[in-house]
């Protein structure tokens, strides 16, 4: 590959250049490839002693081989660490783990479900799937049910486990996806799409028609129990702050008491405190995080300026300049419409006669619907942060920052015909990952201020997953682009992560509790850093997940359903209350009164007030699960102000399943809103970590 740092970019001259160096017998043909956009080069076959003499040329920078690279993606699960399942004659050795996934449906037809190699269903599976003409399950999709109580269809819906969003497609392939080489959107995060857990089969649950009721919610609780499935994964929640008035916690607690881990999404409105839903303590609380895997889209102004926006852009405008003009100067009067409103570029705010064949400058970022309606060719939107994720649009876009934004605003007041061109996107490492995405809620817990919430963090930040054709990337109606992979954002991804993970440790441990595989999931996650995560643990709760890890933790810390019926008691419920939860005969006794601070967690939480001295003791039990004989020493990272000790600090087993207890008490005053510190169990072979919060809130 040779690289050229002059202006001028055609392949006679490169063609000149090869000429120099092997003879006047080349042409243009001979060139593989010539780069002519942010960069000048060319791809070609030379010899060692070609490429040399090529290098020693003037203008050119570079000569470097052409080195064949491992195609990567969909890229989370290989950042995780977590090795590819073994195939068989290119078929995935199936399990009898099953996923069940609460969502919009899915698209069974994509290569992602395809039940190449899969068995028929394990003998526990008691679901059905509702078929149809245009939906039929495989042994891949063992089951699918939809749901709509209140029979209200739009004209649009699909009345069919079919998914015409492409979300429950997306989130199902994520956590148990096939192996398909070449996935990509468009060249965009080409590679090895796959999921957590490949292996598993999925029962899909339709619940989401636009909305998601609760009512269908938990009668796919209901149905998903009995069915038999191992592990449930709902990206979705509400505004509910209590366990009493939230249908997933409900659900969740049935599914625990069967043995049911509940993977879910902890929402999308972070950065600030306070934020999160789906915090209940019996399921997993999945915080969304970064890959290093960064997309980026550049804008060129008719000055040659580049400007590097954020977007999911496979449009091509083919190095073609055009018009650019600011949304606040195409203000549609006829509709009443001023600058101070038209500079948003929301839907018929733009004057289409100014508008049409033109690039349009936006203040905030839109759907893009506005620009298209119209007749914009492209928009740049300004006001992007660094930590804002990608999306896709109906039209060639980018999305810049605010200075960037003003530069390019600038150049359009200093000519009298500015121009610009938005090309197609590019990706990179980013070097920085893993960090809390600033879209992902933010604990504490709203309900029980001493369990720390979310329990960990995983990808949720531009994720390659599986789509459905039939619904636009951009979910704009009018974007005709039909793509089976597309690259989103949410922590509706990194739930299905912690869901597939999940189902990873169950087929190695089958008999675990679901607070044993959770607690797996915690002690190992990898710590986060709150400079690069505001709201520390409250971000990223254990940390980032780390399947392969999980899978042999050493210690855990287990909970059964009575723990959590002693712990709600000992929050000062009712039994009327309790049994809202339960839904059982379960009521709140002296004997049955627990501690919130008791509850076998795998982490540690206090609220307190700033100006007072802290004098608190937790009570743990941990069981091993590691090596038969060994000894674990307590570390303790605490900061200064805090005194923390751990009694005993050493703990000595001498079997597996063995239980031993221990107490942590917290002491001193804290000088900030949140104050960390960890407890590390190390016995040499493992590190069982659990993460220690003091705040004021």
């Amino acid at each position: 590959m040779g690289n050229k740092r002059d202006e001028v970019s055609t392949s006679s001259l490169y063609t000149s250049m090869l000429q120099d160096v092997i003879g006047s017998h080349i042409g243009p043909i001979s060139l593989l490839y010539s780069y002519k956009r942010s960069f000048h080069g060319f791809v070609v076959e030379l010899t060692e002693q070609e490429a040399q003499k090529m290098a020693g040329m003037d203008g050119v920078v570079s000569v470097f081989p052409n080195q064949k690279k491992e195609l990567h993606t969909t890229r989370s699960w290989d950042f995780l660490g977590l090795p590819i399942p073994k195939q068989v004659d290119g078929k995935t050795i199936e399990s009898n783990i099953i996923i069940g996934v609460f969502d919009s449906g899915i698209w069974p037809e994509s290569d992602s479900f395809n039940d190449k190699g899969f068995g028929p269903p394990p003998s526990k599976w008691k679901g059905k799937c509702q078929a149809s003409t245009n939906f039929t399950c495989n042994n891949k999709i063992i089951g699918a049910r939809y749901y709509r109580g209140n029979k209200l269809f739009e004209k649009e819906d699909i009345q069919s486990p079919r998914d015409s969003d492409g979300h429950g497609t997306h989130v199902a392939s994520i956590a148990a996806g096939n192996l398909v080489n070449m996935a990509s959107v468009q060249g965009l995060g080409l590679g090895t799409a796959r999921g957590g857990f490949p292996s598993a089969r999925i029962a899909v649950y339709k619940v989401c028609f636009g909305g998601c009721y609760d009512a269908d919610i938990l009668a796919a609780f209901d149905d998903a129990i009995a069915d038999g499935v191992d592990i449930i994964s709902v990206s979705l929640g509400g505004s509910a702050k209590s366990y009493f008035t939230d249908v997933v916690a409900i659900g969740a607690f049935h599914a625990m008491r069967n043995g049911i881990l509940t993977s879910t999404s902890i929402g999308n409105g972070g950065p600030n405190l306070g934020t999160i839903s789906n915090f209940s303590p019996w399921s997993l609380s999945v915080a969304a995080s970064t890959i290093d895997r960064k997309f980026y889209t550049e804008v060129r102004l008719g000055n040659n300026k580049i400007y590097e926006g954020i977007s999911i852009n496979t449009f091509d405008l083919k190095n073609k300049t055009y018009p650019i003009i600011y949304g606040g100067d195409a203000p549609n009067k006829k509709a009443n419409v001023d600058s101070s409103i038209s500079r948003y570029c929301d839907d018929d705010t733009l004057d289409k006669k100014l508008v049409k064949g033109k690039i349009v400058l936006c203040d905030v970022e839109t759907e893009g619907t506005g620009q298209l309606s119209a007749g914009a060719v492209g928009t740049v939107m300004q006001g992007r942060r660094p930590s804002s994720a990608s999306f896709a649009f109906p039209l060639p876009a980018a999305y810049v920052s605010l200075e960037d934004g003003g530069n390019v605003y600038s150049y359009m007041n200093s000519t009298r015909s500015p121009t610009a061109t938005i090309l197609k996107t590019n990706e990179r490492k980013d070097p920085y990952a893993p960090y809390v995405a600033e879209f992902s809620s933010r604990g504490p817990n709203p309900a029980s201020h001493n369990i720390l919430k979310p329990d960990l963090a995983a990808p949720g930040v531009e994720i390659v997953a599986a789509w459905s054709p039939i619904s636009p990337i951009s979910d704009v109606s009018s974007d005709k682009r039909a793509f089976s992979y597309n690259i989103i954002s949410g922590t509706s991804m990194s739930c299905p992560h912690g869901s597939g993970a999940a189902a990873y440790i169950k087929s190695l441990h089958p008999t675990w509790s679901p607070a044993a595989i959770k607690s797996a999931l915690m002690t190992t996650a990898v710590p986060m850093s709150p400079e690069e995560s505001s709201g520390a643990e409250f971000a990223y709760g254990a940390g980032n997940i780390n399947p392969h890890k999980s899978a042999n933790p050493g210690l855990i810390y287990d909970i059964d359903a009575l723990d959590y019926i002693a712990f709600l008691c000992g929050q000062g419920y009712s039994t009327k209350l309790l049994q809202a939860v339960t839904g059982d005969s379960s009521s709140c006794t002296k004997g049955t009164n627990g501690k919130v601070f008791d509850l076998n967690y795998p982490s540690f939480a206090l609220s307190t007030s700033s100006s007072n001295s802290i004098s608190h003791v937790f009570n743990r039990t941990v069981t091993n699960v590691g090596t038969s004989t060994s000894t674990y020493k307590a570390k303790v990272s605490a900061p200064p102000g805090l005194s923390i000790k751990v009694n005993p600090s050493v703990l000595s087993f001498t079997c597996l399943g063995q239980k031993l207890s221990f107490t942590l008490t917290i002491e001193g005053t804290i000088d900030r809103q949140i104050v960390s510190a960890s407890l590390i169990w190390d016995d040499v072979t493992f590190q069982v970590r659990s993460p220690i919060v003091v705040y004021a809130f």
